[in-house]
């Protein structure tokens, strides 16, 4: 996984370079779901310790996830995600949402997000403007540095 480009002026474009790779969306995935020590991390995922190493680092290193000695007062240091990792929520919920409505079949057993104080599913995630209006895909532009 290699850093986002500083001089890309996309937001999508940075935000893919700094975790579109998979493995780094299902360790943040994970970090969200209580995962915090490299092999929790392992386990879940059943990724190459290389591969899982390097991620990790990156993430570290994006500053998404932090490193801190573990909760136990055991010798291992643990992962817990940094503010700007927990900004990453609503992707993970976006793209958990779209699975769900795309690659799923009806009645296909999967796993469900739901608020921990009711157990019901979260509602769609949807773009809204300023006063809360619902913004579908052809109403929106992209302005352009210097344009």
């Amino acid at each position: 996984m290699k850093l986002p480009q500083e001089n890309e002026t996309c937001p999508v474009a940075r935000a893919v370079g700094a975790v579109g790779d998979r493995w780094a969306m299902l360790i943040v995935r994970d970090a969200f779901d209580g995962a915090a020590r490299f092999g929790d991390f392992q386990r879940r995922l059943g990724v190459a310790r290389n591969i899982l190493s390097d991620r990790l680092r990156t993430l570290v290193e994006l500053d998404i996830l932090a490193l801190r000695p573990a909760a136990d007062g055991s010798a291992y240091q643990e992962y817990v995600l940094t503010e700007k990792g927990a900004d990453l929520f609503p992707l993970i919920v976006a793209l958990r949402q779209w699975g769900e409505r795309h690659l799923f079949a009806d009645g296909e057993a999967r796993s469900e997000l739901v608020e921990k104080g009711t157990g019901l599913p979260l509602a769609a995630m949807l773009p809204r403007t300023q006063d809360g209006k619902v913004v579908e895909s052809g109403a929106a532009v992209v302005r352009k540095p210097g344009r």
